[in-house]
C-alpha cells in the first residue's frame, strides 16, 4: 500500500482530485473510529475528521515518504483532536450533589440495577463506567490509553504517532491505568454482584 500511497500522494500534490478522493476513502473510516473513541460524539467526530483531512491535504507537499502515510495522517488527526478537546474542556458535574433549579434543589435518583439478571446489560454498564472514567483522564493519558487498548497500537506505534519517547508512552499508559483503577475502585465490583 506504501507504493500506492506514494503514487496517490504525487498525483494529489499535482492537483488530481481523484487521488485526494482515494486517499480520503482509504483512511476516513480508520480516522473516524479513532477520533470517535476520543470524543464519543458522531457530529463532532465528523467535523474533526474533515478538519484532519483538510490539514493533511494542505500539508501534503511536506510529507516525508520515509514514514508511513497512515502514521503521519493519524498524528495530524490526533493532534487536531487534542487541540479541540483542550479548547472545549467540558464542564463536569458531580452526580452526588443536588441539582440547583428555580424550584430549589433536586436530588438525583438512579435506578438500582445490581439485581439485574441480564449479563449483557451488566457488561454494557461496566463498559459505560470505564468509558466515562477514560473520558475524565487528562488528554495525554486519554490518547495513550485509547491508542493502546481501543486501537491496539503497540507502544512503539504510539510513540511514533504522538512523536514522544517510548518511555513517555509507557509512563503515560501506566499512570492512566493507575488513575482508572482509582476511579473505578469498587464501582465495577458492585456491578458484578
Amino acid at each position: 500500500m506504501k507504493s500506492d500511497n506514494s503514487d496517490l500522494i504525487k498525483q494529489a500534490i499535482e492537483g488530481d482530485e481523484s487521488a485526494y478522493r482515494q486517499l480520503l476513502e482509504n483512511y476516513r473510516g480508520a480516522i473516524f473510529n479513532l477520533l470517535f473513541k476520543m470524543v464519543r460524539n458522531k457530529e463532532e467526530t465528523e467535523d474533526l475528521v474533515q478538519e484532519a483531512f483538510m490539514k493533511a491535504f494542505k500539508a501534503l507537499p511536506s510529507f516525508n515518504e520515509e514514514y508511513a502515510f497512515s502514521t503521519w495522517l493519524y498524528k495530524i488527526a490526533i493532534n487536531n483532536c487534542i487541540d479541540h478537546m483542550r479548547k472545549k474542556r467540558l464542564k463536569t458535574y458531580s452526580i452526588n450533589k443536588p441539582v440547583q433549579s428555580k424550584d430549589g434543589e433536586l436530588d438525583r435518583e438512579f435506578p438500582d440495577t445490581s439485581m439485574s439478571p441480564d449479563k449483557e446489560l451488566l457488561n454494557e454498564e461496566r463498559t459505560l463506567l470505564i468509558e466515562a472514567a477514560i473520558d475524565e483522564l487528562p488528554e495525554n493519558y486519554k490518547v495513550a490509553i485509547v491508542l493502546r487498548h481501543s486501537k491496539e497500537k503497540s507502544y512503539e506505534e504510539i510513540a511514533e504517532l504522538l512523536d514522544i519517547p517510548l518511555g513517555t508512552v509507557k509512563a503515560r499508559i501506566f499512570r492512566a491505568r493507575e488513575m482508572l483503577k482509582k476511579k473505578l475502585k469498587g464501582k465495577l465490583m458492585r456491578g458484578a454482584s
